[in-house]
């Protein structure tokens, strides 16, 4: 199965896990993950599904990192049995970020006057039309806060690591694959065929291992955010 791109939904990805997860045919499955993140709530939505693979159908679940399995992608391959990297991949970003920018000086040099109207204190957190207030900013940074809490304890559950360890790689720095392998982030160093032998053979399979792959609709959204991707790796 592969996860490739900004990951913005979940739903096509969770399908194909339950898919090849009720399929009595497949004995272990390989997750190519090339991707740098994306959104909180469906890269959770594919760590969890992942688990429920390996809980309740009992099979093998291997991670595959290309060039990239970064912030949401590494989320999601702490869930694994395992996770395989090459030895160039960047990997880790272990961090939230939420960014705006604020208009309010460009406005005003052009005449516009921004007017909101609100019921709630907070409603209008984040407004481009204006400085953001102490208030504000320690709102936003205890969610960013807790986000990021979860990421480190999820892959602190994963990787069998103490909470304190993770929070010590976890400053939004990248890795090379061998960099995480030495700090524990990643078990393997392989190529996806070496990723696909190591799956089967945790599997039982004898032989060479038959390869399933889903086939995925061409979508123009995923193929511009995957652009897009390209030009702000950020």
């Amino acid at each position: 199965i592969r996860i490739e791109g900004v990951i913005v939904d979940a739903q096509s990805t969770i399908g194909e896990l339950k898919r090849f997860a009720d399929n009595p045919s497949i004995k272990a499955i390989v997750l190519r993950i090339d991707s740098p993140g994306g959104g909180v709530v469906p890269s959770q939505e594919i760590h969890d599904a992942v688990r429920r693979v390996r809980n309740k159908s009992n099979k093998t679940v291997i991670a595959s990192m290309g060039t990239v399995a970064a912030s949401g992608g590494y989320y999601i391959a702490v869930a694994t049995d395992r996770i395989m990297a090459n030895s160039g991949t960047l990997t880790g970003s272990i961090g939230v970020i939420m960014e705006m920018a604020n208009v309010e000086g460009l406005l005003q040099k052009i005449g516009v006057e921004g007017v909101v109207i609100k019921s709630g204190r907070f409603k209008d957190v984040g407004s481009p039309l204006r400085k953001m207030g102490d208030e504000e900013r320690e709102l936003l940074q205890s969610v960013m806060d807790d986000v990021h809490r979860q990421f480190i304890e999820a892959v602190a559950e994963g990787r069998g690591l103490d909470v304190a360890a993770v929070q010590a790689l976890a400053d939004g720095r990248i890795f090379t694959g061998r960099q995480a392998k030495a700090s524990k982030l990643v078990d393997e160093l392989g190529d996806l065929q070496a990723a696909i032998q190591f799956a089967a053979d945790a599997a039982g399979i004898e032989g060479e291992p038959k390869v399933i792959e889903p086939r995925r609709r061409f979508s123009i959204r995923e193929l511009i955010e995957s652009r897009l991707s390209g030009l702000f790796p950020k």
